[in-house]
């Protein structure tokens, strides 16, 4: 009956919709209704194609199981038979990101992952080009880059202005001119890497949209990463701009504003985590749903993560305030700060707030207390998850989890005690989006599964 059916709207060209439903309703019919000859389903390039060839592979295993497996096994069989095949018609109500079948979703995830790992190497290179002094070494900004220097005269030119920024008159007063080579292409780099992951985003995106793969939804998600994209830029020469500005005293080295250096890393963590679950969600548009006992023990795990992971991102925040503040140079000590557990300096500034994003002592401090919560967390909420029945999957990325967070608290005193090296430090910040990316991932496949989804699991037999 079931096959008459699927042959008949195949047949008359139907849309997706129609198709859709039809595979919807596939997960009322009776067990013996599913199981029909593979020949009986002619192919089509519709946009029904990945739904009818999904189907047509799972039938193909169930023909194969019935003919190899013995008798004893045939109960068993057919629930997982029944429970694949309903698994497989719950696509049909999803709202996917992508259209244009498995391959439009394999190229558009291909450019995401890409991007969002073009992301991960201009964060870490920021951290580089901040940690060996070179932001400071271009003193102008134009949105669309320019050419670096090439003649002696143009390298001249450059150095001559750097020689007029407060950094170079406090701190590298009678640098040479190979050196500021140096500093000035690290921050020409980091600049052009992200010019440039402008271009590779920007060019396919425009190129699926003409080619009609991506939703209005994805669209608009895009669009706003892109936005945000384009305005790190500005935000990173606002950074820059505050460094180039004559410092209130003569003894305070100059330095970019913490609290806009903060901005520029947390805009950046977003955007990474923003094209990260994107492109998960193109992949992956369904989490694991195998199991109800699974669908509710992620239910659990989910209350438990999301808090988490907000502690994580507060905690790369206060992170950001260490460096903006260069407060690692100080306390190189641990667990103590100096001679004490607390710093007599701790309020010592007025207005009181302002302890906690200025104060060098206060700064510090918050850090080690959130990344000792942080790891007191992650660990209880491992040892916590153990009694919950979930999904192999889950259980992974919760160990994972807790490996990542015990080494980045480990590269973190290492850093500290080392008096911050630039080999060290850029492999802490790498730790910490690492961690992001570790919680990302969880919290994507601990997602509430669709509506489709758990009917069709509900009314799978149980044995």
């Amino acid at each position: 009956m079931f096959g008459s059916r699927l042959g008949a709207i195949i047949r008359k060209g139907k849309a997706h919709s129609a198709l859709a439903s039809q595979f919807k309703s596939c997960s009322r019919a009776s067990p013996e209704s599913a199981l029909l000859p593979r020949s009986s389903l002619p192919s089509s390039r519709s946009s029904g194609e990945c739904l009818l060839s999904r189907y047509c592979s799972v039938y193909g295993r169930i023909l194969t199981k019935s003919w190899l497996c013995t008798s004893s096994r045939k109960i068993s069989t057919s629930s997982t038979i029944i429970n694949s095949i309903k698994s497989e018609t719950t696509c049909s109500g999803l709202k996917l990101l992508i259209t244009g079948g498995s391959q439009a979703q394999k190229r558009v995830g291909v450019w995401l992952f890409g991007c969002t790992t073009w992301v991960f190497s201009l964060v870490i290179l920021g951290g580089i080009t901040r940690l060996t002094r070179s932001g400071l070494s271009m003193t102008d900004w134009k949105f669309t880059g320019t050419l670096p220097p090439f003649s002696e005269e143009e390298w001249l030119l450059e150095f001559r202005k750097y020689q007029e920024s407060p950094e170079y008159k406090r701190m590298n007063k009678g640098m040479s001119l190979q050196d500021f080579k140096f500093i000035y292409w690290m921050e020409y780099a980091h600049r052009m890497w992200g010019r440039a992951l402008g271009v590779v985003f920007a060019v396919p995106f425009t190129y699926f949209l003409m080619k009609g793969y991506i939703t209005r939804r994805l669209g608009i998600r895009l669009s706003a990463l892109f936005a945000l994209g384009a305005g790190q830029g500005l935000i990173g020469w606002w950074m820059v701009k505050s460094g180039l500005e004559e410092p209130a005293s003569e003894y305070v080295q100059p330095k970019v504003s913490p609290y806009r250096l903060a901005t520029h890393l947390t805009s950046a963590f977003i955007i990474y985590c923003g094209l990260l679950w994107t492109a998960l969600s193109v992949v992956m548009p369904e989490p694991p749903t195998e199991s109800l006992n699974w669908v509710n023990g992620a239910a659990k795990i989910r209350k438990m993560a999301l808090p988490i992971s907000i502690l994580v991102g507060i905690t790369v925040v206060s992170g950001a305030f260490v460096a903006g503040n260069d407060a690692g140079h100080a306390y190189n000590t641990f667990p103590k700060m100096g001679d004490s557990w607390i710093p007599d300096d701790i309020f010592s500034m007025t207005p009181f707030f302002q302890n906690f994003f200025e104060n060098t002592s206060t700064v510090q401090f918050n850090h080690r207390i959130l990344a000792t919560i942080t790891l007191i967390s992650i660990g209880s909420f491992w040892w916590a998850a153990r009694k919950v029945e979930i999904h192999p999957a889950v259980r992974s990325l919760i160990g994972s989890t807790v490996g990542m967070v015990v080494l980045q608290v480990t590269l973190g005193i290492s850093t500290l005690l080392s008096y911050v090296p630039v080999s060290l430090a850029s492999g802490h910040q790498a730790g910490a989006l690492s961690l992001m990316t570790l919680l990302i991932l969880l919290m994507h496949t601990l997602r509430k599964p669709s509506q489709p989804a758990l009917k069709a699991l509900a009314s799978s037999p149980k044995i």
